[in-house]
Parts: C-alpha cells; structure tokens; sequence
C-alpha cells in the first residue's frame, strides 16, 4: 500500500477508533454489558468493513487509477450493502442493544467517511497529468 493510501486510512481509524471507544464508555454507563458490546461489535464492525474497503480500492486501482471514481463508488456501495446486510441479520437480537449499535455505527461510519475524505483532500494526489510542465520547459528552450 503506498504511504499516501495508509496515510488516509491512518487519518481515518484513528479518529473512528476514539469515537467507538468513547461510545463504548458511554453506552456501558448508561445500558451495561449489552450496551458496551453493541458499541465495541458496531466500531469493530465499521473499522473491519471501511479498511478493508481502502485495501480494496487501493489494489482495485493500483494499476489502472482511471478506475479511481468508479472503483471507490463500487466500494463504498458494497460496504453500505454488507453493513445493511448485517443490519438486518441482528435486527431483533438479544445479544447486544440493538439502539446502541445502530446509534454507533452510524456516528464511525459518518466520521470514518468524513475524515477518508479530509485524508484524500489533503494528500493533494493528481491522477491526471496534462504534461503542460515539459510544454512550458520546451517553449522556454525554444525562445533562448
């Protein structure tokens, strides 16, 4: 994975990781066990499917970043559709609270996604290069 894809999907689970660990205290003070293991299975959850969506989309347009846009739309619908899929599957479960892990994995997957694209913003890549660099070096030769 190139430093710039880990940078994103550092700058990413980082902030998911302290938000599921603050929802995590705060659903076991006020629900208990099944409070705390509805926001520990909903963080696992979301830092599970969302990194494995980075890797994917990282190999996904290794070799052919004109992908990039359709790639990362095939990815993240994919990760909507497994996260719904699990949704429903837990849907009237005892195992967990089921309000405490809907709750949380709504707020990691919000803040997953909006620091993903914070990372992306600030990695300023260009995946187009017009070349107007080597045009302006052979005008600048050619006037000399």
């Amino acid at each position: 994975m190139p430093s710039h894809d880990a940078r994103i999907l550092r700058g990413a689970a980082i902030p998911t990781a302290v938000a599921g660990v603050l929802a995590i205290a705060i659903s076991t003070a006020l629900v208990g066990v099944k409070g705390l293991l509805g926001a520990l299975f909903a963080t696992l959850l979301v830092m599970a499917f969302f990194s494995f969506g980075q890797v994917a989309l990282d190999r996904l347009t290794r070799n052919n970043p004109q992908l990039l846009m359709a790639a990362a739309l095939a990815v993240y619908t994919t990760q909507i559709l497994l996260v719904g899929i699990v949704l429903a599957v837990f849907k009237n479960t005892s195992l967990f609270d089921t309000k405490v892990f809907g709750f949380t994995l709504l707020g990691c997957a919000l803040i997953w996604t909006g620091f993903q694209v914070r990372g992306a913003m600030k990695a300023k890549l260009y995946y187009v290069h017009t070349g107007e660099s080597e045009r302006k070096d052979s005008k600048s030769e050619r006037q000399q």
